[in-house]
């Protein structure tokens, strides 16, 4: 083997050296590297499956596997111009987990943000360019850097400042015709609230409200990635009264539907106990439970719970517990999002009011969402429970056929959007008394129905239906 020992070597005539002969390889020792020669647009395939973070060199291409988790490529610091990095997807996952190419403080296509590939057997190639662009895209299937926002229709749309809003009273398609890039924004945040329960008749206790989950504000909250390109929205009805004079027919009052949007289902309410038919005193679980009717007593159990399924960060509360007192017979309230339906005090005091709901802003406007229905009470001078926020009002009756009647009132309905309706009112030997119904689009609990009826027959006194639910969903679009 000879050897050539010489610090440098230039052409004679002309201008073109030539290393080597047709045919032939020129190979530049492991180890050693080469200088002013530039690429010819190609990179050395890496062998080894990159699955976990880390940062390119400058002439290497690697396979990237995502299928376990995201992976961050960073790219190499102070490059010189011709520098190339390529990258491609190993197993047709950077739909499902994100590969980010990180920028390390240089420019990628003229944009100071990381350049993030989440299409599936996508690929990019990189060849720094200048302080200016920085690291260009040179292969044709690689996205461009640069934020993108997330374009979508459904339901009934407004926007607040950066921000569009998209509410959903009813069932719905929330259709993506661009889910956006984490430059612009590529999430969402949601208030999903479900049907609120029924309340319970004939002294019955207050439905519960539906569940009520969130992610508003962000990001104290955080928020969801979207998914697909058309996403079912469902909506809850609120639960339905029972029709059927007591004791023949069922007393409780019927539990809300569910609300769901994308992987997030919130529970309907429960519904109100009632009374006198036996094993129908105590409210339903369910996204807040029902109250029990006025005719339980603590030994015949608590209220419906709340936060059924269970959730983190809970959906709702429980009903409240019923206290058998003979001179009232008050119903207990429904649970609400933000407290427990609460429990009947003592001899001559109304029926419990429903527990209150949650204030939330997601819609650009202060409202209050999933308030506990009132308990229904059959008492001279007492009032009907009250509903927490768009739950509905207990019924009130006077037990005493006085004339003019000597009832309290009956229960108001919740406040905020679309409130709750009162409770009906009458004297012994008068027509129905039923509850208030919760409050359309808030997820609030229907109020318990009061008494009615002359000695020796039975009329109905229904509770008052639940509310129906509500989706919201918010994110920026621009």
């Amino acid at each position: 083997m000879s050897k050539i020992e010489v610090n440098t070597i230039d052409v004679q005539c002309g201008s073109t050296l030539t290393l080597g002969s047709s045919g032939k390889t020129v190979a530049i020792a492991s180890g050693a590297s080469t200088t002013g020669m530039g690429r010819a647009g190609a990179v050395d395939w890496q062998t080894s499956i990159k699955t976990g973070d880390f940062t390119a060199a400058s002439g290497e291409g690697y396979f990237v596997d995502t299928s376990s988790g995201v992976v961050t490529v960073t790219l190499p610091s102070s490059p010189s111009a011709g520098d190339i990095v390529a990258v491609s997807d190993y197993s047709k996952s950077f739909d499902s987990n994100t590969c980010t190419i990180g920028r390390n403080s240089s420019n990628i296509d003229g944009f100071a943000g990381d350049l993030f590939l989440t299409t599936e057997g996508q690929a990019v190639t990189l060849v720094y360019a200048d302080s200016t662009k920085g690291w260009k895209p040179i292969s044709a299937s690689e996205v461009t850097s640069g934020p993108k926002f997330i374009n979508a229709t459904g339901g009934t749309t407004s926007t607040s400042g950066d921000c569009k809003i998209h509410v959903f009273t009813g069932p719905g398609t929330f259709c993506i015709s661009c889910s956006g890039n984490p430059q612009g924004s590529n999430t969402v945040n949601y208030l999903i609230v479900a049907g609120g329960g029924a309340g319970g008749s004939d002294l019955g206790g207050g439905g519960g409200a539906g569940g009520y989950r969130t992610l508003y504000p962000s990001p104290a909250t955080g928020s969801l990635a979207l998914s697909g390109t058309t996403i079912p929205v469902t909506v809850g009805a609120g639960g339905a009264s029972a029709t059927t004079p007591a004791p023949s027919g069922p007393s409780r009052g019927g539990s809300g539907s569910a609300s769901t949007f994308l992987s997030i289902t919130s529970a309907g309410g429960g519904g109100g106990g009632g009374g006198p038919v036996s094993h129908q005193g105590v409210g339903a679980a369910g996204g807040s439970g029902g109250g029990n009717g006025g005719y339980t007593t603590p030994s015949d159990g608590s209220g419906g719970a709340g936060n059924t399924p269970p959730v983190s960060p809970p959906q709702g509360n429980p009903g409240g517990t019923g206290n058998g007192n003979a001179d009232a017979y008050p119903g207990a309230g429904g649970g609400g999002s933000s407290a427990a339906g609460t429990t009947p005090g003592g001899v001559g005091l109304g029926g419990s009011a429903g527990g209150a709901g949650t204030p939330n802003t997601i819609d650009g406007n202060s409202h209050s969402w999933a308030g506990g229905g009132g308990g229904g009470v059959y008492s001279p001078g007492a009032s009907a429970g009250p509903g927490g926020v768009g739950g509905g009002g207990g019924g009130g009756k006077d037990k005493n056929p006085s004339s003019p009647p000597s009832a309290g009132p009956a229960g108001t309905g919740g406040a905020g959007l679309n409130a709750g309706g009162a409770g009906s009112l009458g004297p012994q030997g008068g027509g129905p008394v039923a509850g208030g119904a919760g409050g359309a689009n808030t997820g609030g609990g229907g109020g318990g129905g009061g008494h009615g009826g002359t000695t020796g027959a039975q009329t109905i006194n229904p509770g008052g239906t639940g509310g129906s639910g509500i989706v919201v969903i918010r994110y920026k679009y621009q």
